[in-house]
């Protein structure tokens, strides 16, 4: 403030120069007021004309958005999917150029690709997530939590239960499961005419063996085997749905934990899982030779077996111009064989979940995206284009289920297998417990254990993987 006097008294200086000495006295007082008064003014408002020039610029900048995604194959369905959402979004925001980087990934290279650019705090912004690895990447912090947005979307009870559930891990939703898949029987009708077997036969467990020696015996020499029995890597998969219809489960809740107090504790090993597993080994001694190579369908599709257990992606395997007469030489009963006639059936659903990585930098974004993804008059016409199975209900069984159900073969059949099908555990550790059933299954297929001794072994493997010593 001195310095602002001190240059009123020079201004004044020259004023006394010019002459006006009789009214210097006032009129150099009020000068140096004024003066002060504006010279605190320009620094007072300086910083303010600077800050809006940022602001601008940073308004500028932030309408030219590019979000990223790492997604599975097919890329065809993602192609669909996003162009039809991002024109949606787009139209939200006028004033803003969006687009989309995706990268389409293999299945297999999917998760360890999402998991290396986490751990590298990689900027993506929506990745698709399996069911199985919700637990894990929740676990690890890599998946923002949706819960607060998931409630004010108020869309929850649009979907089936189950898989609703699937997106969550310790009662908050960090995946939204967009499409599903149930896994049924499909046989073809010509071979089971020639074998002398009736479909109904095969719907229980005594009947789908007795079934299996007929078929082997018709089709003897021509390059077709009778029943297909998955020995991949996803043979636990098709082991579930005996587990559940028996009342089984995969891991229960349990107190006692050394460090967790209440936690998950493997229990698959129960009576009803020996018995499923017996089933499996009824069909090896039958004459059922497990599978080690998969498919996905395709070898069905090439009439390579006469039945097969497998899922409603088998479908795609077969032209969308022969879908229309495909029930005429295919058949398919909704769900698997179980021990007696009478009892209830049980399916595994798969498909995928949307997730928003934490290392989003544009979450507010890319939740809009995920969400108009899910709109049933943007997801409905890709599901129906690749035959997927919706999990929103309004899709399901609403104005749009017409139209699916007058595309995908077998629709309503499919769909009414929801209310039996079961989802894999969304805990961290279940890829790993995954492998010990799936080694369990192995020894019995190959003769080297009984089904009670491998699960046992398997589950004192999957109890020390879940912490319990």
């Amino acid at each position: 403030m001195k310095k602002i006097i001190h240059l009123g008294n020079y201004f004044c200086d020259i004023y006394k120069r010019s002459g006006t000495i009789m009214q210097c006295e006032c009129n150099c007082k009020n000068f140096k007021l004024i003066l002060g008064l504006m010279l605190v003014l320009v620094i007072l408002v300086a910083p303010s004309f600077t800050s809006l020039s940022l602001t601008k610029v940073q308004a500028q900048q932030a309408k030219q958005v590019t979000l990223t995604a790492i997604v599975a194959e097919p890329k065809d369905r993602w192609d669909t999917l996003f162009a039809t959402a991002l024109a949606k979004l787009r139209e939200k925001h006028p004033d803003m150029t969006i687009n989309i980087d995706y990268r389409v990934l293999p299945y297999d290279d999917t998760r360890k690709q999402i998991l290396t650019a986490m751990a590298g705090k990689t900027p993506i912004d929506l990745i698709s997530v399996d069911q199985i690895w919700l637990g894990e990447f929740a676990e690890g912090g890599f998946l923002s939590d949706l819960t607060d947005l998931s409630h004010s979307w108020n869309r929850s009870s649009d979907w089936f239960k189950t898989n609703w559930d699937g997106g969550l891990y310790k009662n908050k939703v960090y995946g939204i499961w967009a499409w599903t898949d149930v896994r049924s029987m499909w046989y073809w009708k010509d071979l089971l005419n020639q074998s002398g077997v009736s479909p109904n036969s095969l719907k229980t467990w005594n009947g789908y063996i007795e079934g299996e020696k007929k078929i082997e015996n018709s089709t003897k020499g021509q390059g077709i085997q009778a029943m297909h029995l998955v020995g991949a890597s996803h043979s636990p998969d098709m082991w579930y749905p005996y587990l559940w219809m028996l009342g089984g489960e995969i891991v229960k809740q349990k107190s006692g934990h050394p460090m967790k107090g209440t936690y998950w504790f493997p229990t698959y090993n129960s009576t009803e899982g020996v018995k499923a597993l017996e089933f499996l080994r009824d069909q090896v001694k039958a004459g059922i030779k497990p599978q080690i190579n998969h498919f996905w369908g395709q070898e069905f599709a090439d009439k390579k077996f006469a039945v097969m257990l497998e899922g409603s992606w088998l479908l795609g395997h077969f032209p969308t111009s022969e879908w229309k007469g495909l029930d005429k030489k295919v058949g398919m009963i909704p769900m698997f064989p179980v021990p007696k006639e009478g009892d209830t059936s049980a399916t595994m659903m798969g498909g995928w979940m949307l997730g928003i990585p934490t290392t989003s930098s544009n979450k507010a974004l890319s939740w809009e995206l995920l969400t108009i993804m899910l709109q049933p008059d943007v997801l409905a016409p890709m599901l129906q284009k690749y035959g997927y199975l919706p999990t929103q209900k309004p899709i399901a069984e609403g104005a749009y289920s017409a139209s699916l159900n007058s595309t995908i073969p077998y629709y309503k059949q499919l769909i009414s297998m929801i209310n039996i099908g079961h989802s894999r555990p969304s805990i961290a550790e279940y890829p790993q417990i995954a492998d010990n059933i799936k080694q369990a299954i192995d020894e019995v297929y190959l003769g080297v254990k009984e089904p009670k001794q491998a699960l046992d072994d398997a589950a004192k493997k999957s109890a020390e993987v879940l912490g319990w010593s």
